[in-house]
């Protein structure tokens, strides 16, 4: 017995390793996307690369604690919750690299008046994942303050929905040629969409927390 929770605690350790490179990720977004809007290119190369080591370094811890989760059969009543809720934080966290190499491949042009509003979506879309991670970490040592923290990734999530809309809205009344406001348009969302995912974990998230109780 005294193994097997040696082993668990290493797991845990591991897990917990693995959500601080997911909180490195979106630190990291969160000033990329700062070093574009700013046309600060170098430092916008760097974050890039950063985001992608630590994209990968998370793949790697993820196989990692997958593999040990079925190979060693540890915690066997909630392996499939947890398998469940790394894959899906890891899609979060891929989707942060995804749109950062994107605005590097597309260098997309946006409006000087709207860079507020994209610095703002950036912050509550980073906002959402950063508590996503503060859920998830809650669900292996504090069940009781999952709940909490769910409802604040929930929040965040709104509030980067209606940042967006609100962005969108006067992007598409400006003067702007179509094929830019479309541009505009697509990035605000893919921002965007990194929130939504923060919560796809949070309904995964819930779901294993109420069988935990039962």
């Amino acid at each position: 017995m005294a193994i097997i929770l040696k082993k668990i605690k290493a797991l845990e350790r591991e897990i917990d390793d693995y959500l601080d490179l997911v909180v490195r990720g979106a630190l990291l977004f969160k000033q990329g996307i700062k070093y574009f809007l700013e046309e600060r290119a170098e430092e916008f190369t760097r974050c890039l690369a950063e985001i992608d080591k630590t994209e990968h370094d998370a793949d790697a811890l993820r196989r990692s604690i997958e593999s040990k989760l079925y190979l060693e059969t540890l915690i066997p009543d909630s392996r499939g919750d947890v398998l469940g809720i790394l894959e899906s934080t890891d899609r979060a966290l891929n989707l942060t690299a995804e749109t950062l190499q994107q605005f590097d491949m597309e260098l997309p042009f946006i409006l000087p008046e709207t860079k507020s509003w994209y610095v703002d979506l950036t912050e509550a879309s980073m906002s959402a994942l950063e508590t996503m991670v503060t859920a998830v970490r809650a669900y292996f040592r504090d069940l009781s303050a999952v709940r909490d923290h769910i409802n604040k990734v929930l929040f965040y999530e709104s509030q980067s929905d209606a940042i967006a809309e609100k962005l969108i809205r006067f992007v598409y009344r400006t003067g702007e040629d179509l094929s830019r406001k479309n541009h505009m348009r697509y990035f605000a969302r893919q921002i965007e969409k990194i929130a939504d995912q923060a919560e796809d974990v949070c309904d995964r998230l819930a779901i294993a927390t109420i069988k935990r109780h039962v």
